[in-house]
C-alpha cells in the first residue's frame, strides 16, 4: 500500500464547483472533512458541494459559515442537521432512500467520493464498515478518498474496494459515534406484541431504529427461522443473530445472510460487526429496491409514522407542515411488502403526541409530506390495535383508524367523519 497521504490532501483532488460524497452517520470521515472545512476557510474552495444523508457530526459549514464555497446538501435531515435546513443553510433534496445514489450521480460528471474505512486487509482491500448505503454504488464509478481507521469494523458484502482504486488515504484514530437502543415505554411494548404476533416464522423482516422497533424486536425471542433484509442494522438485530431466531434459512435472496445497508448502534454491535460473515452491507440501491424486496415471499416491512389521516396517508417526515426528516426508505420498503407474496406492511405510531393531541387525525395539517401513500398503505398500529386498511374503502379505513385512536379523541372524530361523508 502506497504510504497515506495528509487530510488536506483532498484539497487539490475537489475543483471549482465540485461535488463530494459522504456516506451517512459513521461513515462520514472525520478528518477528512475537517481539512475541507479548513481549506474553505483558506479561500482554496470555490462552489463546492457536500451529498450527505444524516449527518452525526456539527460542523460550521452546516451553519453557512463559507456561503457558497462550501454547501451541505442533505437528503434525510438528523437532529444535527435539522436546525441548518430551518436556517436555511442547507440544502435538503426529497427522495427514496433507493433512488439517491442515481440522484447523486446525476448532479456531478466527476464527483469525489470521502469516506472512513477498515485498514487494508491482507490482500489489500478496505472496507467501507459501516456504510455501503449510496456510497458503495460509486465504487468504480468515481474518485476515492478514504480515512482509515482501526475503530471501522471490517464488515463483507458489496462495500469493498482495492487500494489501487483510490486517489488517496490517510489515517485516524476517531471513535465512532455510539448510539444506545432506546428503552422501549409500556406503550411501546404493546404495539411491538400486536405486531409481533402477526408475523410468521419464516418470514424476512426489515425494521429501523427507536423504541417502538426495540420492541418489537424484543417481541419476536420465541420465533423460527426469521430473516433480515433491512436498510439499517441494529443492536436489535444482534440480539435475534445471537440467539438464533435469525438465521436466514427460509429467505430466497442472500440465504443464511442478514442484509443490511447501513449500521448505527453501539460499540457492541461494532464488535458484532467485524469480520462477521453471517451479515453483509450491499449498496441501497439493491436494499432498497421494492423490485427486490418483494422477491422475498413473507416479507415484512415495520416503519413508524408521525401522522395518518383517514385515507390512511402516512406523514412520517414533517411536524405542522415543517420537515423533520425526509423520506428515507420506508416508501421503498412498504411498496417491496405489498409486492411481496404473503408479504405485510406496518406502520406504527403512539395514538396522541407528547401534549395529548392526536395523531389519526381527519386531515393532514396544511404543508405535510405523504411517505406512504394512502394506495399503498397497509396495516396501521397504535397501542389500541391494528387498523387493516389494504383494500378498504375510505368509510371502512375510516372506521378502522378511529377505533384505534385514543378513546379521549374518538368522539370528536366521529363528529368529524361525518361532516366529511366519511362515517
Amino acid at each position: 500500500m502506497p504510504p497515506p497521504n495528509q487530510p488536506d490532501d483532498i484539497i487539490d483532488l475537489v475543483g471549482p464547483g465540485g461535488d463530494v460524497i459522504v456516506p451517512l452517520a459513521n461513515g462520514e470521515p472525520t478528518c477528512v472533512m475537517d481539512a475541507l472545512e479548513a481549506g474553505a476557510a483558506a479561500g482554496r474552495l470555490s462552489g463546492v458541494r457536500v451529498h450527505q444523508m444524516h449527518a452525526l457530526h456539527d460542523r460550521d459549514y452546516l451553519a453557512g459559515a463559507y456561503g457558497d464555497d462550501l454547501r451541505h446538501v442533505a437528503y434525510f435531515l438528523s437532529h444535527i442537521t435539522r436546525k441548518h435546513f430551518q436556517a436555511a443553510t442547507i440544502d435538503l433534496v426529497p427522495a427514496h432512500f433507493s433512488e439517491v445514489y442515481s440522484l447523486m450521480a446525476g448532479r456531478s460528471a466527476d464527483p469525489i467520493v470521502v469516506a472512513a474505512a477498515s485498514p487494508p486487509d491482507q490482500h489489500g482491500f478496505c472496507s467501507l464498515g459501516v456504510s455501503a448505503d449510496y456510497v458503495a454504488s460509486f465504487i468504480g464509478r468515481a474518485r476515492f478518498f478514504l480515512e482509515v481507521t482501526d475503530q471501522m469494523p471490517r464488515t463483507f458484502g458489496r462495500n469493498q474496494l482495492h487500494v489501487s482504486q483510490l486517489e488517496g488515504w490517510c489515517e485516524s484514530d476517531r471513535p465512532l459515534i455510539e448510539v444506545a437502543p432506546v428503552e422501549p415505554s409500556e406503550i411501546d411494548r404493546t404495539i411491538g406484541e400486536m405486531v409481533a404476533e402477526r408475523i410468521p416464522d419464516g418470514a424476512t423482516i426489515q425494521t429501523g431504529i427507536g423504541a417502538i422497533p426495540n420492541a418489537i424486536m424484543a417481541s419476536l425471542s420465541d420465533h423460527k427461522n426469521l430473516g433480515i433484509h433491512t436498510e439499517l442494522i441494529s443492536d436489535g438485530v444482534v440480539d435475534l443473530m445471537e440467539s438464533g431466531v435469525v438465521n436466514g434459512v427460509k429467505k430466497r435472496l442472500n440465504r443464511t445472510k442478514a442484509v443490511g445497508t447501513f449500521a448505527l448502534g453501539t460499540e457492541r454491535l461494532h464488535r458484532f460487526l467485524h469480520e462477521n460473515t453471517a451479515l453483509e452491507l450491499h449498496a441501497v440501491r439493491y436494499v432498497n429496491d421494492p423490485r427486490i424486496i418483494s422477491n422475498e415471499p413473507n416479507f415484512v416491512s415495520i416503519n413508524a409514522t408521525l401522522n395518518v389521516d383517514f385515507l390512511g396517508q402516512c406523514a412520517s417526515e414533517t411536524i405542522g407542515g415543517k420537515y423533520y426528516s425526509s423520506s428515507g426508505g420506508q416508501n421503498d420498503f412498504a411498496r417491496g411488502a405489498m409486492y411481496s407474496q404473503g408479504g405485510q406492511g406496518f406502520v406504527v405510531l403512539h395514538s396522541t403526541t407528547s401534549s395529548g393531541a392526536s395523531r389519526i387525525v381527519p386531515t393532514l395539517a396544511a404543508g405535510d409530506a405523504v411517505t406512504t401513500p394512502k394506495n399503498t398503505v397497509d396495516k396501521i398500529v397504535t397501542e389500541w390495535g391494528v387498523a387493516e386498511l389494504r383494500g378498504r374503502s375510505i368509510r371502512e379505513r375510516t372506521r378502522a383508524l378511529i377505533e384505534i385512536a385514543h378513546p379521549d379523541h374518538r368522539d370528536d372524530l366521529t363528529a368529524r367523519a361525518r361532516e366529511m361523508g366519511y362515517a
